[in-house]
């Protein structure tokens, strides 16, 4: 049974063990852990209950995660997405007064439109419409990303009104254990230790703890009151108040995250083929798009992949058993939800920014001598962290390599998913600004 599963998940090509997938998983799932309490939290607002959120949030990540693994053996994991559960609270249901049952029948609507695309071939033409010069730009800019977000959450830098950022306190208690863990991993790292991500965060987390800076207050939780939220969805009155710009706008960020992501952390694990193609792409969005049809089912927002399965590369993770590892832990912590969330940020945060800092090497091969390949570089490099979007510094780069190609001559007839998607980024800046 033990040969037959690493020879579904390709272990010696991958030259991967159970023990590297496995940590690879854990390490994952920690740096992911906040989303279970992330997530309720911003949905709530909507009068969404907190306690069937949290079910529903854990019950898609482990089932999404299961999925990518499953189905198309990446070290992906998938939860509810940030920023689109921002968009679903914020501006769909408080903004427009659209109730939290018709913004699920839209994100239903989102996803089963996202299986037809996939189906259709049109998402996986998306992706190879992708100059293959700016995979490693794109990696590097969310590695920019997420070291921004880790040091952030760290505290180390603050925001201010006179510099947009500055640095924190120093004598901060979370702060200092914050760069305890960035020191540890690093060292850790420099003796080559697989698990130095896993080791950091639980060396760090022991710390706090000792130290009494881990606030934990246990709580009652029963994982049956996802009842009050599944199944709730009123796709009906999703189609009658035509939700078109609503599921657009699910459509176009997840898809764009989502491809932002996939790019990056097959980049950095090395998964993408000599011809610059994704293998197994049309599994990989198979999977993606029905989390997301699960999710509106079970009553959460978008469900796309996250950027944390980095953690998991870092560590060492290569096959599907990575995301089904951390599928299994986010099932776990459905019935454990209160311990999870006393993991805090100054714990985590040190692995963010080093994993950060790995994916940013890979922008040592972009060819800085070429204009037009170093500017679009440039642009989605430096547009990703500083606009806290991954698709709109992938929207930067695109319509900036457009423009060059067409005005050195160099434009191809075969490039025409290149431009099509260049215009519909500029008509959504026009959009944005319009609106």
């Amino acid at each position: 049974m033990r040969t037959r599963l690493e020879t579904y998940f390709k272990f010696a090509e991958h030259q991967a063990t159970w023990r590297t997938e496995i940590l690879a998983g854990l390490t994952t799932f920690i740096t992911m852990a906040y989303i279970i309490f992330v997530n309720p939290a911003i949905l709530s607002q909507t009068g969404m209950p907190l306690a069937a959120v949290t079910t529903s949030t854990c019950l898609c990540a482990a089932l999404g995660s299961i999925l990518m693994g499953v189905i198309a053996n990446y070290p992906l994991a998938l939860a509810p997405g940030m920023g689109l559960n921002a968009y679903f609270t914020y501006t769909v249901v408080k903004g427009m007064g659209v109730s939290w049952q018709t913004a699920l029948g839209a994100v239903f609507l989102s996803g089963v439109i996202f299986l037809l695309l996939t189906f259709g071939g049109i998402r996986q033409r998306l992706v190879g419409a992708i100059p293959h010069q700016l995979h490693a730009s794109v990696a590097g800019g969310i590695g920019l990303f997420i070291a921004f977000i880790g040091l952030h959450n760290a505290g180390i830098i603050v925001p201010s009104a006179a510099t947009v950022v500055t640095l924190g306190n120093m004598h901060s208690p979370a702060v200092l254990l914050a760069i305890f863990g960035i020191v540890l991993i690093a060292i850790l790292q420099a003796y080559r230790v697989k698990a130095s991500m896993l080791i950091g965060v639980l060396a760090t987390l022991a710390l706090g703890i000792a130290l009494h800076q881990v606030k934990y207050q246990p709580s009652t939780f029963n994982p049956m009151a996802i009842r009050d939220t599944a199944f709730h969805l009123d796709i009906r009155g999703a189609l009658k108040m035509n939700a078109l710009e609503i599921i657009f706008v699910f459509l176009f960020v997840d898809l764009f995250d989502n491809i932002g992501t996939l790019v990056a952390v097959t980049e950095r694990a090395g998964l993408i083929a000599e011809d610059h193609t994704i293998p197994r792409l049309d599994k990989i969005f198979f999977a993606d798009a029905t989390s997301t049809v699960i999710g509106s089912l079970a009553g959460t927002s978008t469900v796309t992949s996250y950027i944390e399965s980095s953690a998991g590369v870092a560590a060492g993770g290569r096959t599907g058993v990575t995301a089904i590892t951390t599928g299994i832990l986010f099932f776990i912590a459905i019935f454990v939800a209160p311990v999870v969330g006393a993991i805090p940020d100054f714990a985590t945060a040190p692995a963010l920014i080093l994993v950060g800092a790995l994916m940013v090497a890979g922008a040592a091969r972009i060819n800085w001598d070429e204009p037009t390949i170093a500017i679009p570089s440039f642009l989605t490099l430096i547009t990703i962290p500083l606009t806290y979007s991954i698709a709109t510094g992938l929207s930067f780069g695109l319509i900036s390599f457009a423009i060059l190609e067409l005005a050195t001559g160099k434009g191809r007839r075969e490039h025409w998913m290149l431009y099509l998607l260049a215009l519909l980024f500029l008509g959504r800046f026009i959009y944005l600004h319009a609106s």
